[in-house]
């Protein structure tokens, strides 16, 4: 065999191992490594370790199995992004802390099952979490306030794991506080909301890859990155689909759920057609929502597909997003 012939057969390999290994060593490798270190009483900052490894893994594997290689390219992005990620990550990890002093203040029934395999307490976490963030997200599209702060995360033009984590602070505190707060509210314990912490950051990362990688029939169940490019779709109304965060199961329920097998997605597909000088610094985006521009006229629509080309027209239902 030859030498090319071994380096192909080689390089065949490994993108087949990240193809379909990707996913199974994020969400049942890492995120089980996760649950075992928690479950220990080990420190916790052995899972932000972890959460390192996962912001590795997810660069090195957009390297070998690319979506869109031009996606792999750094767009003046790459510094805001990091930021985002060390600002949100702050803010999750600082939520955790909190939960004693909330749990304090909240006189609540203490309903957590505690009894219950840790692995289980976390699985019913993320349920619980996936709903509230699925449900606020949803409203984000709906409702004009919430959408100026959500907007910053739909001004993407290429789809990479550090997207998922490039919202506004504000947004994200919202967000996090719906998924969370019912939590709280019957005893969340802080090793299981630490885990919880790990398992948004690693399906962030998942969700917004740029890896071309296949999970099977579980596509229509995960919220993982083939099904969430429809989400960043830039046309109104488009990309009011595929709200959840960890599940697509209350996508199926809400009927906001979509997927074309036969679509692919380009730059050209992402960011708001309705903003597309939307500001790129992470300083401007903090601070536009703010702004009168960084509101917007909320036309009632719907779109109409094509040719592939989508348009808007007149929806009496009201749904809309702009």
């Amino acid at each position: 065999m030859s030498t090319t012939s071994t380096t192909s057969l080689a390089t065949g390999v490994v993108q087949a191992a990240a193809r379909y290994g990707y996913v199974p060593f994020m969400l049942i490798g890492l995120n089980g490594a996760g649950i075992a270190v928690a479950a220990a009483g080990a420190p916790k900052f052995w899972l932000l370790a972890i959460l390192v490894i996962a912001i590795a893994t997810a660069f090195l594997v957009e390297q070998i199995i690319p979506y869109d290689p031009q996606w792999n390219h750094d767009r003046a992005d790459g510094t805001r992004d990091r930021i985002y990620v060390a600002v949100n990550e702050t803010l999750i990890l600082a939520s955790v802390a909190a939960i004693p002093l909330l749990a304090a203040i909240v006189l609540a029934p203490q309903l957590w099952p505690h009894s219950w395999p840790f692995v289980v307490q976390v699985l019913a976490a993320i349920l619980v979490a996936d709903f509230g963030i699925t449900v606020v997200h949803l409203a984000s599209h709906k409702i004009g306030v919430l959408w100026r702060f959500h907007a910053v995360h739909h001004s993407i033009t290429r789809f990479y794991g550090l997207n998922g984590l490039m919202k506004h602070p504000v947004h994200q505190t919202v967000e996090m506080a719906a998924g969370v707060a019912p939590l709280i509210l019957i005893g969340l314990p802080v090793d299981v909301a630490s885990v919880l912490a790990l398992a948004v950051g690693i399906q962030l990362l998942l969700q917004h890859s740029n890896a071309d990688y296949r999970v099977g029939p579980a596509k229509y169940v995960l919220a993982l990155n083939e099904g969430h490019r429809f989400h960043h779709l830039k046309w109104a109304g488009v990309g009011d689909v595929n709200f959840g965060l960890f599940t697509l199961i209350w996508d199926h329920l809400l009927r906001t759920y979509s997927y074309d097998p036969a679509r692919r997605f380009d730059s050209n597909q992402l960011g708001m057609a309705a903003k597309p000088d939307y500001p790129s610094s992470y300083l401007r985006q903090m601070i536009y929502p703010f702004t009168r521009g960084g509101g917007c006229t909320l036309t009632p629509t719907t779109t109409a597909a094509t040719n592939g080309t989508e348009t808007a027209t007149p929806d009496p239902s009201g749904k809309y997003r702009c």
